[in-house]
Parts: C-alpha cells; sequence; structure tokens
C-alpha cells in the first residue's frame, strides 16, 4: 500500500474563468478557493451550470484561468500545463475510446500516448484487467462492450500511468446500478491500496455520500466545502417520511408541497418525504393533519440539504394543459409473451405485463437486460419477433403508424436539432405530429409557458444546459396531447433540483391520465413509480410495486433495504443460478 502524501494535491485560490459568446461575457467560475485532501475522494456537486466541469477542465490544464492560481501536485497549472497533465489522470464526461479497436489495442493506445515502457505494460495491464473485471475481454472490440464495461475500459485507459490525482468528470452517468458501484470499489480501492488522491463529480447525491469531501458549487461559486455530515447535520430533525396510500400520494404530495414552511416533498414509494423548515419543524407536529396521519422524523441525506440550500422554496408546480384530455379506455398497453430475436441472441423472452391509464410504470434492469429493445417494441420503432403488443388499444404488428400518433417518446439523447433554436425545434416537432396552423402556433406557446422556455426562444438547443434540453426535449413529445408517454432515461446526468422539477412534470401528467413508461437507472427515482419490471438477460425478474420489491429481498440482516439494494440482489441471484 502507498503511503499518502500529507501535503494537499490540489490547492485553488480566487479563481476566475470567463467566457466569451455571441459579444456576452460569462464569469463561469468566481473567486474560487478550496484545497484537496490527500489520498481521499472528494466529491464536486452543484446544479446544471454551476461550473464543474469548468473547474475540472482548468485544473487539468485544459482551460487557462482569467485570475487566481492553481496548483497541482505543486506545479502551477497555468505555467507548466504540460508537466501537470503527465502527472494526473483525467477522464471526462465522454470519454474518448476507439469502438473499431480491442481493448487491449485501446489500452496500448493510451500507453503509447503516456509515453509507458513496453516492459511496465504486461504487468500494469493485468493489474488494470482485474481491478476492473475486464480479462476475459481483451479481445473485444470496445464498440461492442456494455455501457458500464465502457466506463471501466475509460478509467481503466486513464490509469495506464498510474498518476498521483484522479479527475473522474460524472463518471457513473449512463451506467446501472451494478456497474455504479463496481466503479466506487474501483476507485475506494485506488484510495486504499494506492494512497490516490481522486476529484470526482457527480450527478447523484447519493455517491457523494461516499466521499471524505464534498465541495458544492452554485452559478459558479464555491457555496460550502466539508464532510458529507456538516452539510446534513443542520437538517437533523427537520426531515420526515409520512406513510400514505397509493392511490392519494400524488394529490397528497402534491398538497404537501404547496403548504407554508414545507421546503420539499417528494414521492418515496408508499411514503413521501418532507423537509421542513426550522421554524414549523419546531411546531412538529403539524396542524390540521387528518386523522391517523404517520409523520415520522428520519436521517437527513446530503440530497436532502442539496435541495434545501439551493431551492430557496421555490419550485413552482408544473402548469397543466388548459384542455384536460380523455383518459384511454380499457388497458394502455398490453404485452403478451414478447419475443424479440437478433439473429441467435435472445434479446426479449417471453415478457408479460399490462399497464393502466394514468399509471407510472418503470422498467429497470442492468445495461443489456433487454428494457431498451422492449422499450423500442413498445413505441413501434423495432418490430417484435413474437408476441403480442396492444399500445392506446392498437396492435403494433397491424397498425404502428396509428399506435405512434396516441404516444410521445423522449429518448435519452433527447433527439433534439442542436443545431436549431428552442421555437425551430418545436416548430418542427409540432409539425412531425401533424399541427397546422393556430393549433400549431398555440402549442409551441403553451410549451415555451409551461415549461419556462420563454426567454431562449432563439437559443440555439445545443448550447443549452442540460436541464433546458430536459425541459425542451419533454415539451416537443407532449406537442400532440399523447395519451401515452414513453421517457427513456430522461433524468441522466441531470441534478436533483431538475430531476425533482421533471418528477413534479409527471406527476401532473399522471394525474391527468397520461399513461408514463419510464426506463431509468437511477433507482431512487423509480420510486416515482406505482409499479415497475425488473429485467435480467431479456426476462423479467420481478414485477410490483417498489414497495413489494423491497419486501421481497429483505433478509434478517436488512430487513429494510433501499430499493437499489434489492434490485442488485435480484440481479446477482439470478446471475448466479437461484430463483430471482
Amino acid at each position: 500500500m502507498r503511503r499518502a502524501e500529507s501535503s494537499p494535491p490540489l490547492r485553488i485560490a480566487h479563481l476566475v474563468k470567463r467566457f466569451r459568446r455571441a459579444g456576452q461575457v460569462i464569469e463561469a467560475l468566481t473567486d474560487i478557493s478550496c484545497t484537496l485532501a490527500p489520498g481521499a475522494v472528494t466529491g464536486l456537486v452543484g446544479p446544471d451550470g454551476a461550473g464543474k466541469t469548468t473547474l475540472m477542465r482548468v485544473v487539468a490544464g485544459l482551460l487557462r484561468p482569467d485570475a487566481g492560481r492553481v496548483e497541482v501536485l505543486g506545479l502551477d497549472v497555468t505555467a507548466e500545463p504540460l508537466a501537470v497533465q503527465s502527472c494526473i489522470g483525467y477522464m471526462p464526461q465522454r470519454f474518448g475510446l476507439y469502438e473499431d479497436l480491442s481493448v487491449r489495442e485501446n489500452l496500448d493506445l493510451y500507453a503509447d500516448l503516456q509515453q509507458v515502457p513496453e516492459a511496465a505494460r504486461r504487468e500494469r495491464y493485468a493489474h488494470l484487467m482485474d481491478m476492473t473485471g475486464l480479462g476475459p475481454f481483451l479481445g473485444r472490440l470496445a464498440g461492442r462492450l456494455s455501457g458500464g464495461m465502457k466506463q471501466k475500459l475509460g478509467l481503466a485507459c486513464t490509469l495506464v500511468a498510474p498518476p498521483r490525482l484522479l479527475l473522474l468528470d460524472e463518471p457513473t452517468v449512463g451506467v446501472d446500478p451494478v456497474s455504479r458501484r463496481e466503479l466506487w470499489s474501483i476507485v475506494h480501492r485506488l484510495v486504499e491500496q494506492e494512497g490516490m488522491s481522486v476529484l470526482l463529480s457527480t450527478a447523484y447525491l447519493d455517491e457523494a455520500e461516499r466521499c471524505a469531501d464534498v465541495i458544492l458549487l452554485h452559478a459558479g461559486r464555491l457555496i460550502d466545502q466539508g464532510p458529507p455530515e456538516c452539510f446534513t447535520e443542520p437538517l437533523r430533525g427537520r426531515v420526515f417520511e409520512i406513510a400514505v396510500t397509493p392511490a392519494t400520494r400524488r394529490a397528497r404530495r402534491a398538497e404537501l408541497s404547496r403548504r407554508p414552511g414545507v421546503v420539499d416533498a417528494a414521492l418515496q414509494g408508499e411514503s413521501i418525504r418532507v423537509i421542513l423548515d426550522a421554524a414549523s419543524a419546531q411546531e412538529f407536529p403539524p396542524e390540521h393533519e387528518p386523522e391517523g396521519s404517520d409523520w415520522q422524523r428520519v436521517r437527513p441525506r446530503l440530497e436532502d440539504s442539496f435541495v434545501e440550500r439551493l431551492s430557496n422554496g421555490a419550485r413552482a408546480a408544473p402548469r397543466s394543459d388548459a384542455r384536460k384530455r380523455s383518459r384511454l379506455a380499457g388497458t394502455a398497453i398490453e404485452v403478451e409473451s414478447l419475443h424479440r430475436v437478433f439473429g441467435d441472441f435472445v434479446a426479449v423472452k417471453d415478457a408479460r405485463f399490462s399497464v393502466e391509464p394514468g399509471e407510472v410504470f418503470g422498467l429497470l434492469g442492468a445495461n443489456g437486460a433487454g428494457k431498451t429493445t422492449t422499450f423500442r417494441i413498445l413505441c413501434g420503432l423495432l418490430p417484435p419477433t413474437a408476441g403480442q403488443v396492444r399500445v392506446a388499444g392498437v396492435d403494433l404488428r397491424r397498425a404502428p403508424a396509428e399506435a405512434r400518433r396516441r404516444v410521445g417518446y423522449m429518448s435519452q439523447s433527447f433527439a433534439l436539432y442542436t443545431n436549431l433554436t428552442v421555437r425551430q425545434n418545436l416548430d418542427f416537432f409540432a409539425r412531425a405530429y401533424g399541427l397546422r396552423g393556430r393549433h400549431a402556433r398555440a402549442r409551441i406557446d403553451w410549451a415555451l409557458e409551461s415549461f419556462e422556455l420563454a426567454a431562449l426562444t432563439t437559443a440555439d438547443s445545443g448550447t443549452l444546459p442540460l436541464g433546458y434540453k430536459q425541459r425542451l426535449a419533454m415539451a416537443a413529445a407532449l406537442m400532440h396531447e399523447p395519451h401515452i408517454l414513453f421517457l427513456d432515461e430522461p433524468t441522466s446526468g441531470v441534478d436533483p433540483l431538475a430531476r425533482r422539477e421533471f418528477w413534479d412534470r409527471i406527476n401532473a401528467l399522471a394525474e391527468e391520465g397520461v399513461t408514463i413508461l419510464v426506463t431509468t437507472h437511477v433507482l431512487p427515482e423509480a420510486e416515482y413509480c406505482d409499479r415497475v419490471a425488473i429485467l435480467a438477460a431479456g426476462e423479467i425478474l420481478a414485477l410490483g410495486t417498489p414497495a413489494a420489491i423491497k419486501a421481497r429481498a429483505a433478509t434478517p440482516e436488512q430487513p429494510c433495504p433501499e430499493l437499489e439494494d434489492a434490485f442488485i440482489r435480484l440481479i446477482e441471484t439470478h446471475a448466479h443460478g437461484g430463483p430471482a
């Protein structure tokens, strides 16, 4: 085990970074001062556009600061950027793997770039392959790896020359919970066994709670720095869970969120998680509660602090459509004996489930489990090999075009035209859905107002922060007032405030009778779903409410597992051949 250095691997003093765009000066970082703890993982968190990636790029010597000093491993980044780059590892959000090269060839390429001697490579590769579990796949093309395996290969390439400081910019975006845990295990091994210092940015606050120290940025400014408990301790006694019935939970959450003194109210399975301001928490129990209400104080989480500090109680209720749509008659989605085969590979095997009108239904699974294939079949984008699928009462085999007219689709990449403005995108999607004239203009006006995009009508969609791209993509999917909305990883990489705003809109749509089918890797937000299906190797392992699935995975050692714990237990049991 290598001993951790005692001096800070990173010192930042009064850092300022500005960008000039279209004649305007944008200050991305303002007077940032902080140090990094040696031999530990420091989390970098903040809303979309807070400056996290800009800070990472300045530290890596890829951007030149406009003022202040950044010192990495005793080197001035401004004066010696190449020297800094030679002794750190940096894995950006979109790591540059060469998909037409094998795992071994990607490692060789990065070893050449980092001038790793041939004699040192065999031992280093063996160590990295053992650490990442990629040893059996050295000959496989990178493009044929799963999302989680690609992330691990990207990390291995970053570590070909062992760095003293490792920078990871949102390394777990878009990977499933199993792969996320594996990546974190690798990071902790690097710290514990090699004494490496790590700066890791993340949009997932449950991950940041695993860090020794946390840096919180907002609007380019440093809000606070310290261990996770320094963020959560001020909320002690102010966070509650309230038991609710499935039939009333959305209406109850909406009512609570409007109450004075309620900072945040979020669905959590068959309960609601509520944060009260300090004054209201002192007056507990709350007045005017219906008989039988069950308020229970719970331990604060880092995400609670994030929301409390940055929302300022300003979350507005989403605007509903002026015209209420009629509910679908009968079942919204029916799947019977669904199979999908690619050559001799079975992607989906005998899937059976149904979704009722107004229900929020989640498809969960590890990368390669078959959920994206199932999703694309239900959207009418991919024909089934066998089985029956009815969407909005229409048989997809006989009338896929008719079914598509009744659904809205929001893809993980948002499918926006990045060189078109916000208004031009909305106009395009309105026309694509067959809207014309006054009706099209009314829906565009509705989208701009409801999603708070009016001030950005002339902005190119490619320049929008991630949260605003998400808003625009969802507005586009709702232009034609569909009865069913398909959402494929809609919150991947967005911060907790943007996720909450997004789910506020989903809950409002469900209350209006819109059926929602969503895929997600963020298991805490799957608690918003009425029911979920967990897939592995193309088969449905579990189907039911989040509470029922958690109860199914309970053990004497862990009688009240989180949904992520239940998910991983089911996946691992299936992988080892046990009963799911």
